[in-house]
């Protein structure tokens, strides 16, 4: 399978690190692109089956914020975002002050383009004393699907404060340059993510859009291609090429593109 460029505009992997952000315990830790760990790597018939066995659990356990918490993240996997967020819009009643709760629910309101209400409901999901890095990172990501780009920033900045270097929150710092086209400061941040020993393939991937875009297309190719077999690499390459050409000659709005890919993948 070759890289998707049209997608690698979503903040990303934005939608993926939410849910690390959101889960809030430590079972749940999820990988730096953000699904849980235990089930990141599931094929869409997996989630079926997952969102199916969570199911009988939730409706024997309805009050369970742990559970729900897990159901919903099913759900979303196997692309029921409208429902992942009832589920979640019931557990936060029964739970108003269970911040995984919160921190899920306000992740599952932005899958379905809440993004206000998301972002308040992400505020209660922590608190000043105790910021969680998850958290402003999503918060970050809501607030760039917002268009307000100055302000994520400040919400990635925060976060790396506390962690720093931290890819996932580099990354999404790097995409919130490219919605605005400043690759000079996207390429800085998508490249420190990606020397990171535990950053996700996707960050190479965002990375060598960047440098495609800003004629680097030498080295964009070489990230891209990486050290994958000849055909994939090839069409790795090949879709690059073809997305770069399409940005420098109509230059369409990044946020265009990236709202049309996420309504690509939650029809898919």
């Amino acid at each position: 399978m070759s890289f998707d460029f049209a997608r690698a505009l979503r903040p990303l992997h934005i939608s993926l690190v939410l849910v690390a952000a959101l889960c809030g315990c430590a079972k749940d830790r999820a990988e730096t692109t953000g699904s849980l760990a235990q089930s990141a790597t599931l094929a869409p018939p997996d989630w079926r089956q997952r969102a199916e066995a969570l199911s009988d659990q939730y409706n024997k356990n309805p009050d369970d914020p742990n559970i729900a918490i897990a159901y919903a993240q099913a759900l979303r996997g196997n692309g029921q975002q409208a429902q992942a967020a009832a589920v979640l819009q019931q557990a936060s009643i029964k739970h108003p002050k269970n911040q995984a709760v919160l921190g899920a629910y306000g992740r599952a309101l932005a899958d379905t383009g809440q993004y206000q209400q998301a972002f308040d409901v992400l505020s209660r999901a922590h608190t000043p004393d105790k910021p969680d890095w998850r958290i402003l990172n999503a918060q970050g990501t809501v607030l760039d699907q917002m268009n307000r780009h100055a302000e994520a920033r400040r919400y990635y900045n925060t976060a790396l404060k506390i962690v720093p270097n931290e890819p996932s929150v580099l990354s999404n710092l790097g995409l919130s340059y490219l919605l605005t086209r400043d690759l000079p400061r996207a390429e800085k941040a998508l490249r420190a993510a990606s020397l990171q020993p535990n950053a996700e393939p996707k960050v190479k991937q965002n990375l060598a859009l960047v440098l495609g875009l800003e004629g680097k297309m030498a080295e964009a190719e070489k990230i891209a291609a990486g050290d994958l077999p000849p055909e994939q690499a090839e069409a790795n390459v090949t879709e690059l090429r073809a997305t770069v050409a399409q940005q420098s000659q109509t230059q369409p709005n990044p946020w265009k593109m990236l709202r049309q890919s996420q309504k690509t993948a939650s029809n898919g």
